[in-house]
């Protein structure tokens, strides 16, 4: 059995991005345009982009919630998985990310359909209960909150209500008993939470692709 190394596993995935993601002007330039603003690139490569939209038409996800917009990448993909009349709702604590993101959205030709709202998501998300139930949640932000985001994506949802979360495996790192720095911490407590929290059914992957070693946990709301 061959061992992964990081040229192995990256070589598959442009092998996978290249036979299987749908790739366009808009999603390339969304990605220039993140890059030549200094933003970090830490959007979810081509192929969880993709991931991602087959969900939300496998969920029949009408409305879609998304905590951590920054440059749209992933919300593009986010909002051509929706049918007509379907919307997104993506929360951005960076003013400068929510606009680089906004003309993103307008050239993919989708803003139409994703309302960006600037700040915390702490402060944001309590305004989102007086609409209908959200069927997909993203949440790919700052991992000390992963608790909060999972709250609130319960209690914004709805039985059914897919949920994901990015990034959780920390390069191995969230199985070291031995880190305690905080977006690993934040972490734990949020699969844990997914372990305990009766109103979800849960389970996660490790992630091998151009951005690393990694994983998401895949939940529903029950």
């Amino acid at each position: 059995m061959t061992v992964p190394t990081p040229d192995a596993w990256t070589r598959v995935d442009h092998y996978l991005t290249e036979t299987l993601v749908e790739q366009d002007a808009a999603l390339e330039a969304a990605l220039a345009d993140q890059s030549s603003a200094g933003l970090p690139a830490i959007e979810v490569a081509p192929v969880n982009a993709k991931f991602l939209h087959l969900l939300a038409r496998i969920a029949g996800a009408r409305r879609v919630l998304e905590v951590g917009t920054l440059g749209g990448y992933s919300t593009i993909w986010l909002a051509r998985a929706l049918p007509a009349g379907g919307r997104v709702i993506t929360i951005e604590a960076e003013p400068v990310n929510a606009s680089i993101a906004r003309a993103n959205l307008d050239r993919a030709g989708v803003g139409d359909r994703v309302e960006v709202r600037v700040g915390k998501a702490a402060d944001v998300l309590p305004a989102l209960g007086e609409g209908d139930p959200f069927d997909l949640v993203f949440i790919d932000a700052d991992k000390e909150s992963n608790t909060l985001y999972l709250d609130w994506a319960a209690r914004l949802g709805r039985p059914g209500t897919v949920v994901v979360v990015d990034n959780i495996g920390r390069s191995g790192q969230v199985a070291d008993p031995l880190d305690t720095t905080s977006q690993v911490v934040g972490t734990r407590r949020g699969l844990e939470m997914l372990r305990d929290d009766p109103r979800f059914d849960a389970t996660a992957l490790q992630t091998l692709d151009r951005k690393g070693w990694d994983g998401i946990a895949l939940a529903v709301v029950v």
